[in-house]
């Protein structure tokens, strides 16, 4: 390929940026009446707080899970705020050795929240503290080494550990087990997004018509964090522009100035599509050939670019590897090849092997 990818500027990247921080604390919803989509998690969490604070106990061990960007940090902070408890928040990969996570547990204090981000990356041997954590809320601490090493047994406060992951499939079995509740975080409707457009644009004190709120929710990609990012980059081009105030036409030019189109894709997508056709002849291609052609790492492809594309039906996994669907190639405007469609029976040239989205973020193996 003669350009890189530049995945990480990517605007529509679901994947937290700098630039997000600071609307981050400023536009999320404090409560779960503020917060919006997810109906059925809401309403188990609702129905679990509330018998959690009759019992006078912690809430059981949760697990969000599914792709990023949908409010799975936004939620623990909610049930922390809503059991009126202090929230301690880690992330997988930052947790290296034993000393920091058995720190992290002795100093919670009863009923306190644990968040931990990508726990799928954490460390295996961190896992096998957590286990005892979990079930007996007591850990075991080794001092001293060699004939003079000796166990101490710590009993700890009664918390609770809220897990976060985009890729549940590569959790070990006792450590998802472990998880009294198991919860999947849907895309968002444009319907729902364009809500929270216009309550961030209230926020924000920017003026913007129902019109352009759903133009921007329905290239978001049902991810309220672009939905968000999209929406600031209209504020300043209308501020430079126009009058300040987002309108139809102020939206669909600044979408077309970042090359985003209709369905939500930016060059990045379109180009990685364009790759398989170009090519591997429509596909099918395995994940570390198509990484290495476009020169990303695989890891990368699946986590960025390819679930968005499989849950609009531009892409199929199949067991020989991804495929482009005949509507991929419409979108890119290339005739559908006929030999491909002799291959592909069913609806939009799927192939009847095509492995769900739903079924790709609990997949841990490679092609």
């Amino acid at each position: 390929m003669d350009e890189e990818f530049d995945f990480e500027n990517r605007i529509i990247s679901p994947s937290h940026r700098d630039e997000d921080a600071e609307s981050d604390n400023t536009l999320r919803p404090r409560t779960l009446r503020e917060y919006i989509g997810q109906e059925k998690a809401k309403e188990n969490l609702e129905i679990m707080i509330g018998a959690a604070k009759l019992r006078g106990e912690p809430l059981d061990h949760l697990l969000f899970y599914g792709p990023p960007g949908l409010g799975k940090t936004t939620l623990s902070m909610i049930i922390a705020q809503e059991m009126g408890v202090n929230l301690h928040i880690t992330a997988g990969p930052a947790i290296e050795k034993k000393g920091d996570l058995t720190a992290l547990l002795a100093n919670l204090a009863e009923g306190d929240v644990l968040f931990i981000d990508e726990i799928h990356r954490l460390p295996r041997q961190m896992e096998e503290i957590l286990y005892p954590a979990m079930e007996d809320y007591a850990i075991d601490i080794m001092i001293g080494t060699g004939p003079a090493a000796h166990s101490i047994h710590l009993t700890l406060a009664h918390f609770t550990l809220i897990g976060a992951t985009t890729r549940a499939g590569q959790l070990s079995t006792p450590l998802r087990d472990r998880f009294g509740v198991q919860m999947r975080l849907e895309l968002y409707t444009p319907e729902e997004l364009s809500t929270i457009v216009r309550r961030s644009a209230s926020i924000l004190d920017v003026p913007i018509t129902e019109q352009a709120a759903l133009e921007l929710a329905s290239r978001s990609r049902g991810t309220p964090r672009i939905a968000n990012r999209l929406l600031k980059r209209a504020r300043d081009y209308a501020q430079v522009r126009g009058n300040g105030r987002i309108d139809l036409r102020m939206a669909q030019e600044c979408l077309a100035m970042m090359e985003i189109d209709e369905l939500g894709l930016d060059p990045t997508d379109r180009k990685m599509l364009e790759t398989i056709v170009r090519f591997y002849g429509g596909g099918p291609v395995g994940m570390a050939a198509l990484a290495a052609t476009v020169g990303e790492e695989a890891v990368t492809l699946e986590d960025v670019c390819e679930p968005y594309l499989l849950q609009i039906g531009f892409l199929a996994r199949t067991l020989r590897g991804r495929v482009v669907t005949r509507l991929g190639y419409e979108h890119l405007g290339i005739p559908y090849p006929e030999k491909l469609r002799a291959e592909q029976p069913g609806a939009g040239g799927v192939p009847d092997e095509q492995i769900s989205f739903s079924e790709s973020y609990a997949e841990d193996s490679e092609d």
